[in-house]
């Protein structure tokens, strides 16, 4: 599928990944009301293209991820607050595959609860993440107050969300909100590769597991054995066959295993 430039944002395969780029850099690529509606059409779009195995998300040049809401044009965000898909596009949604940031530089405010919406996190040692929202009185609705604490848990997510204060890239990772750090300028390419050894898998196990991790998070312990019970009975035929590729020598030694 070739390049769609749709003024703020774009949308374009890369192999096997989706790569959602907004294209604002000369003010740190914040999201007004048309960015946000543009965002939406591309995750959209990722979940309506069948060979788009993960969707990489991206701000344009190396200064900045994404600088939050543009509040110079906050009112043009004002009729999204109430939408179910979120002010910011699809903050409100699950993906049904999987999802990656690509950070370099300043992550902020609703930018950081965009990368929190992703499943995974690779940034460059530039990074910079933080709800400096705090400051002005901006409210986090775009999922923050929910993902941050069950990403690192509820005491740093709470010291993150009461002072507004900035995480340098190696204390984020420390904390578990980034998943890994990579040399300067290779946030993109790391995440892209990161992309293809995943559409590599099998399929139907890999996501059926992440569905499962996903919804389970807000089920009892209980609630959550019996889910993933049934979602690995469903993907049995899978199983079996791959069992036997193993059994017949493949991935031996742990060949291929990780990204």
């Amino acid at each position: 599928m070739e390049a769609v430039a749709s003024e703020s944002v774009r949308y374009e395969r890369r192999g096997a990944a989706a790569l959602l780029t907004i294209d604002r850099a000369e003010r740190r690529n914040p999201v007004d009301g048309r960015t946000a509606e543009l965002l939406g059409e591309g995750y959209q779009a990722f979940e309506a293209d069948g060979d788009a195995r993960v969707l990489v998300i991206t701000g344009a040049g190396d200064e900045a991820f994404c600088a939050g809401a543009d509040l110079k044009a906050i009112e043009t965000l004002g009729p999204r607050l109430d939408l179910p898909e979120g002010p910011l596009g699809f903050s409100r949604l699950t993906a049904s595959k999987p999802t990656i940031a690509a950070i370099s530089g300043w992550c902020l405010a609703g930018g950081l609860e965009l990368a929190l919406w992703c499943d995974l996190r690779i940034a460059s040692p530039t990074a910079k993440l933080g709800f400096t929202e705090r400051r002005f009185g901006v409210p986090l609705i775009d999922g923050g107050t929910q993902r941050l604490p069950r990403l690192i848990g509820l005491g740093r997510a709470l010291d993150l969300i009461l002072s507004g204060r900035i995480v340098e890239a190696e204390e984020a990772r420390a904390i578990g909100l980034l998943t890994e750090i990579v040399a300067e300028g290779k946030h993109l390419e790391r995440a892209l590769e990161y992309a293809e050894a995943l559409a590599a898998f099998p399929q139907q196990t890999m996501l059926a597991d992440r569905r499962a991790a996903i919804e389970g998070i807000g089920l009892t312990f209980e609630e959550g054995l019996a889910l993933e019970s049934k979602s690995g009975q469903e993907t049995l035929a899978v199983a079996w066959e791959g069992a036997k590729r193993f059994a017949d020598g493949e991935g031996r030694g742990g060949a291929g295993a990780g990204v």
